[in-house]
């Protein structure tokens, strides 16, 4: 078997449900008030920096599936009052982002992604926009860590969802979705079923 050169998608697209599902198993521990207490970051609470990671998601999904949605995305600044809301919207846009890398094709990688901006369309690479949002979802993540250390609940881990050397320590996770190792490792290639 040779190259792959979707599969890294196919893994960050995982490594994102997961990741999400972790994180967001943490902050349904919060209570309201430290869903949406002050704190420091980019957004000044979990509850913003979380709706931002939707809102963003939406707005690039649209996009590489050749939709026109633009900033219409972002017309409601934090669309989910509380967590529970929000962590199940986001594991239908995680999915519907899995079934999306999951029919690329390498051909499709190469091909012009149109983000309608405000006033504007940007044109990228498909492979570009999808990396910058891997990118975007890890960083916003990374300050939801950060804020959850001066909350009552601990941070967890949230680098664990690649390399199969972490395989003991995602068990609960995959077990949730009803995935196994087999499923995040070899992505879509039926060669290992």
């Amino acid at each position: 078997m040779g190259y792959d050169p979707c599969r890294v998608f196919r893994k960050l697209a995982r490594n994102n449900r997961l990741a999400n599902l972790r994180l967001h198993s943490a902050c349904l521990q919060l209570s309201q008030a430290e869903f949406v207490a002050p704190r420091s970051g980019f957004f000044p609470t979990i509850r913003a920096t979380l709706n931002h990671i939707y809102t963003v998601d939406l707005f690039y999904l649209d996009a590489v599936k050749g939709g026109t949605l633009g900033y219409a995305a972002f017309a409601v600044e934090k669309p989910f009052a509380d967590m529970p809301a929000l962590q199940q919207a986001q594991a239908k846009l995680d999915e519907a982002l899995i079934e999306f890398v999951d029919g690329v094709q390498p051909e499709n990688l190469s091909a012009t992604v149109k983000v309608h901006r405000d006033g504007r369309i940007q044109q990228d690479r498909c492979d570009d926009i999808l990396s910058h949002l891997f990118q975007h979802q890890t960083h916003h993540r990374g300050q939801v860590h950060a804020m959850l250390s001066g909350s009552s609940v601990k941070p967890p881990q949230l680098d664990e969802f690649i390399v199969g050397d972490d395989a003991g320590v995602r068990k609960v996770e995959l077990d949730a979705l009803g995935w196994s190792e087999r499923d995040l490792m070899f992505p879509k290639d039926k060669s290992h079923d």
